[in-house]
Parts: structure tokens; sequence; C-alpha cells
């Protein structure tokens, strides 16, 4: 599990994050929502730490981010995995030698089980017979199909996804989304989702963080988020579905 309390940030005299506090849970995956300037994408930020916040605390599983050592810090990266907004899979590199990027970097496995866990990882996301392909030579979600296989090579205890659905078709995202639903569930990891899809929250999104003017606004499941008196929150889903639903015809 991770935890954040009274989370403060701010760029000059800007304040991006006002007293955010919230629990994401193991086993599940926690969507954080909100348009753009809200503060969802700089409190994943801080909770990933890339940013420090300004006052208040990150937890991962009880153990104070901010109050780490070098060496405590390194050892739990090694247990973060990221699927970021683009993919972001190096244009040079084989997929195979994508997904055993982290390995070559962080663990001390033989090249044979290096490709022994790469082969795991690339079939447990459905990709087969694409190891020495390029990125180029997939389409876009066979890329983030790739880059989730990066993710867990690591086995990670925690796995951050920006935006997965960026850029796919509805019928690619909703693979995408299930597929780390189901990765979730399988190997119990503490998944934050930044994601302003509400085809996203509406399918796999069992605890919702939503984020308004640097605040925690609301927080429930995909069960109530289409029943909650918060007027910014409804403005919100209205406006996220009807754009959804112009996109599609």
């Amino acid at each position: 599990m991770i935890t954040v309390k009274n989370i403060h940030k701010h760029f000059d005299d800007r304040y991006v994050l006002k007293n955010v506090s919230a629990n994401f849970e193991r086993g599940k995956c926690n969507l954080i929502i909100g348009e753009s300037g809200s503060g969802k994408t700089v409190l994943l930020k801080t909770i990933v730490g890339l940013l420090i916040a300004d006052r208040g605390h990150v937890f991962y599983d009880d153990q104070d981010y901010q109050s780490m050592n070098r060496r405590e810090m390194n050892k739990l990266r090694k247990e973060m995995g990221m699927l970021f907004q683009g993919a972001a899979l190096f244009d040079s590199m084989t997929i195979e030698e994508n997904v055993m990027f982290p390995l070559n970097m962080f663990s001390k496995l033989s090249k044979k089980e290096m490709q022994d866990r790469s082969n795991f990882c690339l079939e447990r996301v459905g990709l087969k017979n694409v190891n020495t392909m390029l990125p180029s030579e997939l389409s876009g979600g066979m890329q983030k199909r790739a880059a989730i296989a990066r993710a867990i090579s690591l086995s990670p205890k925690y796995l951050f996804c920006d935006e997965p659905n960026s850029g796919l078709d509805p019928k690619t995202g909703i693979l995408i989304d299930n597929l780390i639903k189901d990765l979730t569930e399988e190997f119990q990891i503490t998944t934050i989702v930044n994601t302003h899809d509400m085809n996203s929250v509406l399918e796999i999104g069992e605890k919702v963080i939503y984020m308004f003017n640097g605040e925690k606004s609301w927080e429930g499941t995909n069960k109530e988020v289409l029943h909650t008196d918060n007027k910014d929150l409804n403005d919100f889903v209205f406006a996220t579905n009807l754009a959804q639903q112009i996109k599609t015809k």
C-alpha cells in the first residue's frame, strides 16, 4: 500500500497540491483523475519521487520515502514499474532488449535468465515472436503492451501508469485496461493510474480519486462515480463522456 499524507507542492507562488491525503491499496487499480491543471500529474510524480513535496509525506508500506537514505531509495526504485504515456520504448533497441533493459540495470541475472524473463513477460502481455522487432514495427497498442512487459520485468510491488490509453482507439484501450487490471490482481501490485479516460474509470477504477484545483475533491469507486453529488466531478464526467462519444463517431 502507498499512503500520502498532507501533501503540499508549489511552483513559484502557485500551489498545485494542497493538503492531499489518500491511500492507494495493494492488489487494486487506484485511479487519479481530473482535468488538465488539476494536479493529478504532479501528485503522481510526487508519489514516484520525481518531485519532492514541500510538506507532507509519502509512505510505501509504512516506510517514509523522504526519510530514506540513498541505499533505501535505490532498493525501493527497483520495486517500481513505470508505464509512460507514449510507451517510451527505446527506438534503437529490439523489443527484447527493451524488456531486458531494467534487468540489465538492476538485476544480477545471467543473459539466459534475462531472456527467459523477457519471454515470460512478453507472453504474459500477449506478445509472441516480436523479440527481434523494433518498436517502429509494432502498432501503438502492441508498443503499450511491450512497455507493460518492461514495467513488470522486475516483478514490481508498485506499478505507475501515466495516461496508458493515450493515443489508442477505444477497443485497444479496453484491452490495455484489462491487462493492467489482470496483472495487478495476479501479482498483487499496488497500481496507480493517472488518467482522464472515463472508459478506464468505469472499467477498472476500483478506487478513484478526483483532483480539482490541486485538492482531492472526491474519493470513491467506479460504481459510485456516476452517482455523486459533487458538481465539479459531474461536470468532468459529463464533459469527458461527451468528448469521447464525439471522438468515436
